[in-house]
């Protein structure tokens, strides 16, 4: 039985049917025995539609009701996930970055996480359910809604990953993993089968947006394995890992 972290963005639950399809392939590996977390986006669009409300309010907004309002869009991600698991007839829970508790700094919109305490997540997976988070965002020791910034939800999955010592970390996206160069500009692009952190870290700076340069780091920090993927096939797509672990991988090969 492993325990896998799974994260999704707005592009995989940008509507009602597709977050049920990964309600599905979420099921599916919960089904072979695993233990799930589920992390979760705003549905696509969302974040901006909203970040479009507060420039209507203000012409600078106010940073803390900024976070109050943009991390609304996971919230409402996460609810319907756990209601289409259990129309599916398994059992499912959705939390929010407070209620798991997520500890940030007092950066608004552009928080650190400081800790996570996995209890009350650790609780729910010894039930048997399904457990989804919230992505984005956390909560500072005085109780203020904290937003993590553009590509946080990668951050949220991975730290998740490293508290819960999980066995993988999946990134699920548009694409089937990291390549050599961004296939949209270059069809004869490969698609690369491991990646060493430091070299995701560098593509990651050089604007690959693909894989957040925050998450990677905690990733390399902690050694936590990341599978970047599609989301909309099986194939095995990049992981991300240790140089050691590739270099295992290529005698072996």
């Amino acid at each position: 039985m492993a325990l896998i972290v799974q994260k999704f963005g707005g592009t995989s639950v940008g509507t009602i049917e597709k977050i049920k399809a990964v309600a599905n392939r979420v099921i599916e590996r919960h089904r072979e025995g695993n233990r799930m977390i589920v992390v979760l986006s705003a549905m696509s669009g969302e974040t901006d539609r909203l970040i479009g409300m507060a420039n209507s309010m203000q012409r600078i907004p106010d940073l803390r009701e900024m976070d109050m309002l943009i991390s609304s869009g996971e919230q409402v991600s996460v609810a319907l996930f756990a209601m289409a698991v259990k129309a599916a007839g398994y059992d499912a829970v959705s939390l929010l970055g407070d209620q798991v508790a997520i500890r940030t700094d007092h950066m608004h919109t552009r928080a650190r996480i400081a800790s996570i305490d996995a209890r009350r997540i650790n609780a729910h997976l010894d039930e048997g359910k399904i457990v989804t988070v919230a992505g984005f965002q956390g909560v500072t020791d005085q109780g203020d809604i904290t937003t993590l910034g553009r590509g946080g939800s990668d951050t949220t999955a991975v730290a998740l990953a490293a508290a819960l010592q999980a066995d993988a970390c999946e990134i699920f996206t548009d694409v089937e993993g990291v390549y050599t160069t961004d296939p949209g500009v270059y069809n004869k692009a490969r698609k690369i089968d491991y990646i060493s952190y430091d070299e995701m870290l560098e593509l990651a700076s050089l604007g690959a947006k693909v894989l957040d340069i925050r998450a990677v780091s905690m990733a390399k920090r902690f050694k936590v394995p990341v599978h970047v993927r599609s989301t909309f096939t099986n194939t095995i797509g990049t992981w991300v890992v240790d140089e050691e672990k590739i270099m295992e991988s290529m005698l072996v090969s």
